[in-house]
């Protein structure tokens, strides 16, 4: 009897610490309590990330109620009517803002520089002021400074306008050229960000679809026509629907342009061909070039400095076959009641930003 008992006692005994022998133990995840061999409990912490400022998120700020501070993004979108202010840490920043605020020297902006940051500040902005804003500290060395491209930020600023849905243009009909060497943009930009917005062309009506490669939209820009042809000329306009009634934008004249990119293309010819003492004298210059691109001339002739003479210069826009459109420049010399002084060389120089031209003729 004693022989069953121990032996059940020792078949319990066994069972039991044999389970606790197959539990596993489970690790303490990183993070709890340990305790250090002083007995102290202590809590381990993760490492925090560091902040890592991406570009046009450290400097730029916009000045906020009540002292507080926004870091502006890759876009803002702002309420028209409420005073704008922006900040942007150095001392020494320049500044970018939209072109037209230069052109029409708008009073409503201001820029102050103190020692730690300068001052942006434009009051009653308005639909128009969409655009791109930006900021960037200037390094010197000496006397010369330049901008350092590796501390530079920026923020295209939306002031949405539920009546303005497009940024409004101080023209109602605007040239848009087509070359099929570079991309063109037809730019009815937006004010609103969520616009749904569609082009269209007149006769005959259609709407163009977007794709990826002849034709993208980009709210900042507008419309983009990254390969030209010409069949996409005529007039265009977009269509802009958000919660309100769809907008339309102004009209866009789309020209394809025929002469590419390089210096004027000169001509010179003179009129009467036969001349004699007393007769008025014409020497016309004739350049052909991009329908966008200006000329200025210069001229030379025998009785400079010491013989009147009268220059008209006028352009106008031309078509040249299979719908290629050009932009046709005279400059007229005239020289009245010829006298012997006036025979000679006469030179026309004409110049574009991409170079210059020169032409002689000898009048005899």
């Amino acid at each position: 009897m004693k022989f069953w008992v121990v032996l059940c006692l020792a078949l319990l005994w066994f069972e039991l610490h044999g389970g606790d022998c197959q539990q596993v133990k489970r690790r303490k995840d990183t993070g709890e309590n340990r305790i250090r061999p002083g007995g102290k409990r202590v809590k381990l912490r993760q490492p925090k990330p560091k902040d890592v400022g991406g570009k046009g998120q450290s400097l730029l700020t916009q000045v906020l109620d009540k002292g507080r501070f926004l870091r502006l993004g890759q876009s803002t979108t702002l309420t028209p009517g409420k005073n704008m202010e922006l900040r942007c840490k150095g001392n020494s920043i320049g500044w970018s803002y939209p072109a037209y605020l230069d052109t029409f020297n708008d009073s409503r902006l201001s820029i102050k520089q103190s020692d730690k940051y300068s001052q942006l500040i434009l009051t009653s902005p308005s639909a128009a002021d969409t655009g791109p804003y930006s900021c960037w500290v200037i390094v010197c060395d000496g006397t010369d400074c330049e901008k350092d491209h590796e501390r530079s930020y920026d923020s295209y600023i939306y002031f949405t306008d539920k009546d303005n849905l497009f940024v409004p243009s101080a023209i109602h009909f605007e040239i848009v050229y087509l070359r099929p060497d570079r991309s063109a943009v037809l730019p009815c930009r937006v004010t609103d960000p969520q616009a749904k917005v569609s082009l269209h062309r007149e006769v005959p009506a259609e709407e163009i679809l977007t794709n990826e490669t002849l034709v993208t939209y980009d709210p900042t820009k507008g419309f983009v026509f990254q390969s030209p042809t010409k069949d996409r000329q005529g007039v265009f306009y977009c269509k802009a629907v958000a919660k309100s009634t769809p907008q339309i934008s102004i009209k866009y004249q789309l020209l394809y342009v025929e002469v590419p990119s390089g210096p004027p293309f000169v001509s010179l010819h003179s009129s009467p061909e036969s001349l004699r003492g007393g007769d008025n004298l014409n020497v016309t210059c004739t350049v052909l070039g991009e329908p966008d691109v200006d000329v200025s001339f210069m001229w030379s002739y025998p009785g400079q400095d010491l013989r009147p003479v009268h220059i008209q210069t006028s352009w106008r826009l031309v078509n040249r076959g299979m719908g290629h459109t050009t932009r046709l420049t005279h400059s007229v010399l005239t020289v009245e009641d010829m006298e012997t002084i006036d025979f000679g060389a006469y030179v026309c120089k004409a110049k574009n930003p991409n170079g210059e031209t020169v032409v002689r003729i000898n009048i005899q």
